[in-house]
């Protein structure tokens, strides 16, 4: 299974709506369980239906405390309600074998680094992936190259991120991906 990551809105450009249902579809295409936040909107709402639409299994995961602000998604396999959203990333984290992030806010964010991290510090060997719609994620990719030549990540990790414009490339690109066998602990005087 993945996890899917992305904003419970649409945003601006039809595109990202599109491409998240292609993502859907190609997930239930590949025989792969969704693993996604539980919403019905946005685009959260969109890989879902993409899923549903041929015939996939979606796993939703969504924390009490949104039970009113975001619509839980009525057709989907199964849901899980969790006490906060720390306990709903967690879920989610252990029950995929690896993560896809889409265009979204500070929350797609946060769990996109986060999962980046529990790799870096070697506490997973799961791919993280970012399907790089319509040139959405181009002027972090510009960050994190900055924080390899500024001396704040290593290159390895920075490798860490897969990055493609279409689902089935970053799909297989994920299939084959191999952790960085050098950990985060470092020696002093080195980063």
């Amino acid at each position: 299974s993945i996890a899917v990551f992305c904003g419970s809105s649409c945003g601006n450009n039809p595109a990202y709506e599109t491409a998240a249902r292609e993502l859907g579809k190609t997930l239930a295409q590949r025989g792969i369980t969704l693993v996604y936040g539980g919403a019905s909107v946005g685009l959260m709402g969109s890989v879902a239906d993409g899923v549903l639409e041929v015939g996939g299994k979606v796993v939703g995961v969504m924390p009490g405390a949104l039970r009113d602000k975001e619509i839980a998604h009525e057709g989907i396999t199964e849901l899980y309600w969790t006490g906060t959203m720390h306990e709903r990333k967690a879920l989610m984290y252990e029950m995929s074998d690896g993560i896809i992030s889409l265009p979204g806010g500070f929350g797609t964010f946060d769990e996109t680094f986060e999962f980046l991290t529990w790799g870096q510090l070697g506490l997973h060997g799961k791919p993280t992936g970012l399907l790089n719609i319509n040139g959405y994620f181009d002027r972090l990719l510009e960050q994190l190259d900055t924080m390899v030549s500024e001396g704040f990540l290593k290159q390895v990790n920075r490798g860490m991120l897969l990055v493609q414009n279409d689902p089935e490339t970053l799909l297989d690109a994920m299939k084959k991906y191999v952790p960085p066998k050098e950990g985060k602990w470092i020696k002093k005087g080195e980063m």
